[in-house]
């Protein structure tokens, strides 16, 4: 697997996750608060796993 294809399959699931948390309706105050610093979380982890992935393809 090359990078651009990880990092295809690494966005494509952080942005379906967030677009469909999102769909959700009548989103609160504190919903969206925790989908913003999950994202956050989620894409510190997505940049730590690139950096493995690469680390092993070497």
């Amino acid at each position: 697997m090359n990078n651009r294809f990880l990092s295809g399959i690494t966005a494509g699931a952080i942005l379906g996750a967030t677009a469909g948390m999102l769909i959700v309706p009548q989103l609160d105050r504190g919903t969206r608060r925790r989908i913003k610093r999950t994202s956050r979380t989620m894409m510190g982890m997505a940049g730590n796993m690139m950096g493995n992935m690469r680390g092993i393809m070497r």
